[in-house]
């Protein structure tokens, strides 16, 4: 499940602002309920169980809101960087690479670098310190129910993950008081969701329990191995930042092109930093705040981050908070801080046009991805601009202009 899920905690309610919820929507969840006790029980839960765990529940209003204040979705990368990468965040992250004592281990048996592992958990979860923090935690079943109850296109994902959540209380790998996490149903330390518990969490500390909540070992373990399975190759970089030579030719930057570095170099391409790779090693060249913006190659690896978390955004801050950690400075070029950020409906109005103009997006939907970014590409090039991808108020400005 592509679930993003990093700094959930932040967009977490408190509990103390909690409100009960409107008298017309109790009867929708009360109606839906008895339909997610025989999916858990088609599903293996014990129907005992299920009955316990679902009767009487009532929805949780924070959740539905939370939906829409994704930060992936709404910061530009920059400023969800500026949150994820803080100083703070660097400094925790290095006394946590020099106590966690499981850490060697972890890489030496799963072959993923230990900074990697720190920055996931970092962003994640705060190194752990959001996990017993009442404010930001709520109860996984009651937050997955209200999901599943509440419509939409997702109603599948959210009924598999509850059905997953009352396996693992059914298969007695947690408690009910221990199933916690956020308005989304990510668990623990590094932020599982409840299907991918079931399927990767390890009992790495040896004591018999494979606990992602209270046991960082497990939890890190844990991830490494997802890690691996999603496709992380060992003693690889996820990738870096390089310069650009005058006159690049921006066509290139299509985000999804692989080209041996040999290849990349040969166009004058510069690493701003350490080395990516060989030369025979294979990276793709991507812009995310275009051609006034940091420019990255990204190595499979990244991938791999993106298989964990689907949000760039997120992949980006992995990635910058491991090199943070090991000691590598900031990104060379700037980032073009000045641009406004575009509301929701500004970004649907640019993909209706780029629609109505002859470049398909995908859907408009208000969130540029991939192939709303392709579709601003050959718009530039066929009016003349720098084809670099990037959405911002001066695009806008141009589509309602001009044909």
């Amino acid at each position: 499940m592509r679930v993003p899920i990093a700094l959930l905690w932040l967009f977490a309610a408190p509990a103390a602002l909690a409100q009960t919820p409107p008298p017309e929507e109790a009867p929708s969840l009360a109606a839906c309920l008895p339909g997610l006790v025989a999916r858990a029980r088609d599903g293996g839960v014990t129907p005992a169980l299920a009955e316990a765990q679902l009767s009487g529940l009532t929805a949780d209003p924070d959740v539905a809101a939370a939906t829409n204040r994704q930060a992936e979705f709404e910061k530009p990368v920059w400023a969800y960087l500026d949150s994820a990468v803080s100083e703070e965040a660097v400094t925790d992250g290095r006394a946590k690479l020099a106590s966690e004592a499981s850490l060697p281990a972890i890489e030496a048996a799963y072959g993923v670098d230990r900074h990697v592992l720190v920055a996931i958990w970092g962003i994640e979860s705060g190194y752990g310190s959001v996990l017993d923090d009442p404010r930001k935690v709520r109860p996984v079943v009651r937050s997955l129910a209200t999901l599943a109850c509440a419509g939409g296109p997702r109603v599948a994902t959210w009924t598999e993950e509850l059905v997953a959540a009352l396996r693992l209380l059914d298969l007695g790998r947690t408690t009910p008081e221990r199933l916690t996490g956020s308005w989304a149903g990510a668990m623990g330390h590094t932020q599982f969701m409840p299907t991918t518990t079931l399927r990767h969490a390890l009992d790495f500390d040896g004591d018999g329990r494979a606990d992602i909540w209270t046991s960082a070992p497990d939890a890190l373990a844990s991830t490494a191995q997802y890690l691996r399975t999603l496709g992380w190759r060992p003693g690889e970089v996820w990738g870096g930042e390089v310069v650009l030579p005058e006159g690049f030719d921006y066509r290139l930057a299509d985000e999804t092109t692989m080209r041996p570095l040999a290849e990349w170099r040969a166009l004058g391409l510069k690493p701003a930093g350490r080395e990516i790779g060989a030369e025979t090693d294979t990276a793709r060249l991507v812009l995310p705040a275009g051609a006034r913006g940091p420019a990255f190659l990204l190595r499979p690896n990244f991938g791999a981050l993106l298989g964990y978390n689907a949000a760039f955004s997120y992949a980006l801050a992995v990635a910058h908070l491991s090199d943070r950690l090991r000691g590598e400075p900031g990104f060379v070029q700037p980032w073009p801080r000045a641009d406004r950020p575009l509301a929701t409906d500004e970004r649907r109005e640019i993909q209706a046009s780029l629609e109505a103009k002859g470049h398909p997006v995908g859907g408009v939907d208000g969130r540029i991805g991939p192939r709303t970014r392709a579709a601003i590409r050959a718009y530039q090039a066929s009016a003349g601009l720098v084809p670099d991808g990037y959405a911002d108020a001066s695009l806008l400005d141009r589509l309602r202009a001009g044909p």
